[in-house]
């Protein structure tokens, strides 16, 4: 009896779950833990159920006795069997082929008439990286990407899924979350060519940096207490649309992101700019990038890719006030040294 019972809680257990798409995380954590003993129990448990059971069959075609009748109870057990072990089958099946079959690299999902549509644009993203970068060209992104730029596009990254560095981090994070001209001092600093951002607005992909960005902000903070999460909530919540503050709408990851998003129309009926993750049209528009240049959009705008500006190639009016500030810095009033004289002294 224990062991029919085992059976029959890990046979319910699967035919249960492979009916819900989408089964809750503790669900998982426990079958994970106890998909191996009870499935010992629950073959033992099913051996002597079939044992048992079918031997009604055999002695029902060994005897010849035609007025021998088979029970129904044999039936009836053998066909509930036959059932659950098929929906553990096509359970198994199915989480092969949605787990097991799709690199977290290819995205899959519904085309309208209900055709399966095919979202590689981190593949495509990475190869231009590849292709149209110098080798030693060092790419900026969160840490979330690290490993699959090196593997990908076999080029330099300032932090990857090696996370020990908490520091280092902390100053992408700040980055992200800082003002255009703070965090294109940033990059400068850490000698970055390219900034990668993931968005995912326009093609209903939920886990892309702005919904991460709240973690850059207090990893960030946690290390620089100058960054406030508080300052990115705009009246009390996380927004982008027009009640965003003034903090998110102007740091480079709201910049980045939502670059000429103004003029795409990613909802039939709604206005241009919308969001379809957030569920919002966008604050903040028509705004220009003074010292990072779009260098790649994927094709369905996942994946966005931007040139750090040299600095002779940033806005004309930045470089005046740069020329300007140089010309008034005082020159140095210490006396030169005179090395002729200090190696003869030496010889």
């Amino acid at each position: 009896c224990l062991f029919v019972s085992f059976f029959l809680l890990y046979s319910f257990f699967f035919f249960f779950s492979s009916r819900r798409r989408h089964t809750r995380c503790r669900e998982v954590s426990w079958a994970r833990r106890c998909v191996q003993e009870t499935g010992v129990l629950a073959a033992i448990g099913i051996s002597e159920i079939l044992q048992h059971f079918t031997k009604n069959f055999r002695d029902y075609f060994t005897t010849g006795d035609e007025a021998r009748t088979l029970p129904d109870l044999s039936i009836v057990v053998t066909i509930v069997i036959g059932a659950l072990l098929f929906s553990f089958l096509t359970h198994s099946t199915f989480t092969g082929a949605e787990a097991y079959s799709s690199p977290s690299v290819i995205l899959s999902g519904k085309k309208p008439g209900g055709g399966k549509e095919i979202i590689d644009d981190y593949r495509e993203a990475y190869y231009w990286l590849r292709q149209n970068t110098a080798e030693d060209a060092k790419i900026m992104s969160w840490w979330d990407y690290g490993y699959q730029i090196t593997g990908f596009s076999n080029r330099t990254v300032l932090v990857d899924n090696n996370t020990w560095n908490n520091t280092h981090i902390a100053t992408v994070g700040r980055a992200m979350s800082s003002r255009e001209p703070e965090a294109y001092r940033i990059c400068r600093m850490l000698d970055v060519d390219y900034v990668l951002v993931i968005f995912g607005g326009n093609a209903h992909y939920q886990s892309d940096d702005i919904s991460k960005f709240l973690w850059m902000v207090r990893i960030g903070g946690g290390v620089f207490p100058d960054i406030v999460e508080a300052d990115y909530y705009g009246q009390g919540q996380y927004r982008i649309d027009d009640l965003a503050t003034d903090t998110m709408k102007n740091c480079l990851m709201y910049k980045l992101c939502y670059y000429r998003f103004w003029e795409v129309q990613s909802s039939y009926s709604q206005e241009t700019g919308y969001d379809t993750v957030r569920r919002a049209v966008i604050g903040h528009k028509n705004y220009k990038l003074d010292y990072f240049t779009e260098a790649f959009t994927s094709s369905s705008w996942i994946v966005r890719i931007y040139k750090v500006n040299s600095p002779v190639n940033r806005n004309p009016a930045m470089q005046s006030n740069v020329a300007k500030f140089m010309s008034k810095k005082a020159k140095p009033t210490f006396a030169p040294i005179e090395i002729s004289n200090n190696l003869q002294t030496i010889n």
